[in-house]
C-alpha cells in the first residue's frame, strides 16, 4: 500500500444521503490546490504540537502500515526546503522579579507591646535584634531548626548545639560546643543576655530568638511601633541577602523547573546572565478583584558567579525574564514544521523532491523548536529537499 496524504471526504448532508456516493459535480480541484490545503491543515496541527512541548511531540510515531516511500501525485510542490542537521533547543520564557527570593514571616511568639521595629530594607545579622517586644529584643541567630522549646541546664539536643554554635561565633567562651546545655552554657547565655540589654536568666525562651539560615533583609513590616500584639500576630517578613530571581509557572509547566537546571536571566538592560533553579514550590495565589485564586509553581533562581550577581544588584525588585530549557537535541535531522504532511495510514510524512519528481516519505517526529522539527525516515539525509508551502 502506498503512503499518501489524507484527503478530505464529503460528509452526508442534504442531497447526499448516508450510504450513497456523492453526485457528480464540479471537477476536483487541482493537485496544487490540494497541496496548499493539506499543508495548511498540517501546519496548524504542528503548531499545536509545538505548543504542547517537545516531550509530547517526541512520542509521536507512524500509525500506518504503508510502504516507506510512496509515489506522490506527480506535480511539484510550490516551494522546497532542505533537510538540515542541527541542534534544536526548545525554550520557554517566564516573567520574573529580581530580589532576594520568597519572604519568610516572623510572628510574635508571645503577647506584648512592640517597642522597636526595623525599617523595610534593613539588613540584620547574627546577634542583632529583629524587633523588640516589651523592650526585650527578639534576636536573630543562624540555623535551620526553628526555636520550639525553652533551653536551660540539663537540656540536650540538636537545638542546643545550634545555640552553642551561635554563642561561639559571637565570641562567648567557657563552654563546650556540643548537644548538652551545661552550667557553663548558662553562664555564657547570661553574659550574652546582659550584652543585649535583656534580662539575664541563663535560659533561652523560644520567643527570644529567631533562627534563619544566614543574614536577612527585612522585606516588609506588618505592624507599627506601640501596637499591642497577640501571640501569632504577624510582625514582619524577611528574605535572605543573596540576589535571587523569583518566577511563577503554570502547574502544567512544572517539568521546566528541575532543581539544579541552568537557565538564562535577561536583565532590564538586555544582558543575559546565567542562573540555576534552586527552590521549587507549589503555592496558591490569592484571588484579587475579579481574578480567581490560582495554583502556581514558584521557582527561585540563584544567579551564578559574582559577576552575574553584581550585574543584577543594580536592578533590585525589577522585572526580568527567565528562559527555561524544555528540551535539547544535538546533531539531529530537521525540517520546517510546515513540511509535515498527515498520511492516510496515520502519522506524518514529508514530500521529498528529487530529479523533477516527488515521493512521500513517512517520518518519526521528535523535538519541535524554533519553527523546525526533528525527523527521521528512510533515505532522509542532510541536503534532501522537501516540499513546503510558498
Amino acid at each position: 500500500m502506498t503512503a499518501r496524504p489524507a484527503t478530505a471526504r464529503q460528509e452526508p448532508g442534504p442531497g447526499n444521503p448516508p450510504g450513497e456516493d456523492p453526485p457528480a459535480a464540479d471537477p476536483p480541484p487541482s493537485r496544487r490546490g490540494r497541496h496548499r490545503r493539506r499543508r495548511r491543515r498540517i501546519a496548524a496541527g504542528a503548531v499545536f504540537l509545538a505548543a504542547t512541548g517537545g516531550a509530547a511531540a517526541a512520542g509521536l510515531g507512524l500509525g500506518g502500515t504503508g510502504d516507506p516511500a510512496g509515489a506522490a501525485d506527480g506535480e511539484l510542490p510550490p516551494a522546497t526546503a532542505e533537510v538540515t542537521r542541527d541542534t534544536l533547543v526548545d525554550t520557554r520564557s517566564a516573567d520574573a522579579e529580581l530580589g532576594h527570593g520568597p519572604a519568610t514571616g516572623a510572628a510574635a511568639r508571645t503577647g506584648g507591646t512592640l517597642t522597636r521595629l526595623p525599617r523595610a530594607g534593613a539588613r540584620v545579622a547574627r546577634g542583632e535584634a529583629l524587633y523588640a517586644l516589651d523592650d526585650e529584643p527578639v534576636t536573630l541567630l543562624y540555623g535551620d531548626l526553628p526555636a520550639y522549646r525553652a533551653l536551660a541546664p540539663g537540656t540536650e539536643g540538636t537545638d542546643v548545639a545550634q545555640l552553642e554554635h551561635n554563642l561561639s561565633a559571637l565570641g562567648y567562651t567557657g563552654f563546650t560546643v556540643d548537644d548538652t546545655y551545661s552550667d557553663a552554657t548558662a553562664a555564657a547565655v547570661r553574659d550574652w543576655q546582659d550584652d543585649l540589654g535583656a534580662e539575664s536568666t541563663g535560659r533561652v525562651e523560644p520567643e527570644q530568638v529567631v533562627f534563619a539560615p544566614g543574614p536577612v533583609v527585612v522585606a516588609s513590616v506588618d505592624a507599627q511601633r506601640g501596637d499591642l500584639v497577640a501571640p501569632g500576630a504577624d510582625v514582619l517578613t524577611y528574605t535572605g541577602t543573596a540576589v535571587a530571581v523569583t518566577a511563577e509557572l503554570d502547574v502544567a509547566d512544572r517539568r521546566l523547573a528541575r532543581r539544579g537546571a541552568e537557565v538564562g536571566v535577561e536583565l532590564p538592560d538586555g544582558r543575559t546572565v546565567r542562573g540555576t533553579v534552586g527552590e521549587v514550590s507549589v503555592r496558591t495565589r490569592p484571588a484579587e478583584g475579579e481574578e480567581e485564586a490560582q495554583t502556581v509553581v514558584e521557582v527561585v533562581v540563584r544567579l551564578k558567579g559574582a559577576e552575574a550577581r553584581k550585574a543584577a544588584s543594580a536592578y533590585d525588585e525589577a522585572g526580568v525574564h527567565v528562559d527555561f530549557t524544555a528540551g535539547r537535541r544535538e546533531d539531529v535531522l530537521t525540517v520546517p514544521v510546515a513540511a509535515l504532511l498527515a498520511l492516510a495510514e496515520g502519522g506524518f510524512g514529508v514530500e521529498v523532491v528529487a530529479d523533477g519528481t516527488t515521493r512521500y516519505v513517512p517520518v518519526e517526529t521528535g523535538l519541535f523548536a524554533g519553527g523546525r522539527v526533528e525527523v527521521s525516515g528512510p533515505g532522509l539525509t542532510a541536503g534532501t529537499k522537501v516540499g513546503v508551502p510558498r
